[in-house]
């Protein structure tokens, strides 16, 4: 993964939480389940991205 992916991600991430937080904050549900839906799809997309950087890691062991 690149670094320009990762700091994308991270602000993805970021962004959600910050809309999840303001929904709590003025107490929109709409805003907050948003929020939240969000930020769970960003830490996926940095998880799958860290599964790929491992099986990167394990092919060159083995070449």
């Amino acid at each position: 993964m690149s670094f320009t992916d990762k700091a994308r991600n991270k602000a993805e991430e970021l962004k959600a939480e910050a809309k999840e937080r303001y929904g709590d904050a003025t107490d929109d549900e709409r805003l907050q389940a948003e929020g939240a839906r969000e930020h769970t799809g960003a830490k996926a997309k940095q998880a799958g991205e860290h599964v790929k950087d491992a099986g990167r890691d394990v092919k060159d062991a083995f070449s």
